[in-house]
């Protein structure tokens, strides 16, 4: 699923103004390996990436969305980082801002796959050797992949 239900019934009353989301980057690890997904709409590598549901507790929200998106059945471990994005401009002219919530994800069962239609391709990735990744993803992955064990603060330019 691509757009929440909740969201669209939002657009339907604020049309392309800014929202403000929770979110959340599944960081799913298995041993050395990393699972990511080609994003369908603009190409790149990312962890999984969605929205969280009202009510749903993120950590469930990273779950759910790693089986949604890739197939995987992951649970989280750590929360590795709490930040904001800067705000996104959509190609249908709608704009969003989201509080993002990364977690490392323990692997548990499945095969990789794009589930969903989120994406075109899914699969594990050895630690070094990732494809490439944008600034954001990059600082989402490197704070789920440190030993500290507290999460991380900070904005998508830090």
């Amino acid at each position: 699923m691509s757009t929440p239900e909740f969201v669209l019934s939002l657009r339907e009353k604020i049309g392309t103004e800014r929202l403000w989301l929770s979110g959340v980057t599944a960081v799913v690890v298995r041993g050395d390996d990393l699972l990511l997904v080609r994003r369908a709409d603009t190409g790149a590598w990312t962890p999984v990436t969605g929205i969280i549901d009202p009510g749903e507790h993120p950590a469930d929200a990273a779950a759910r969305e790693t089986l949604e998106e890739a197939g995987v059945v992951a649970v989280a471990s750590r929360l590795a980082a709490v930040g904001v994005t800067d705000e996104i401009v959509y190609g249908n002219g709608d704009r969003a801002q989201y509080i993002d919530h990364t977690f490392v994800m323990s692997y548990r069962a499945g095969d990789p796959h794009p589930a969903d239609g989120e994406n075109t391709e899914a699969r594990w990735f050895a630690l070094d050797s990732l494809p490439p990744l944008g600034d954001e993803m990059r600082r989402r992955i490197d704070a789920a992949l440190s030993d500290e064990s507290a999460a991380r603060f900070g904005t998508a330019a830090d």
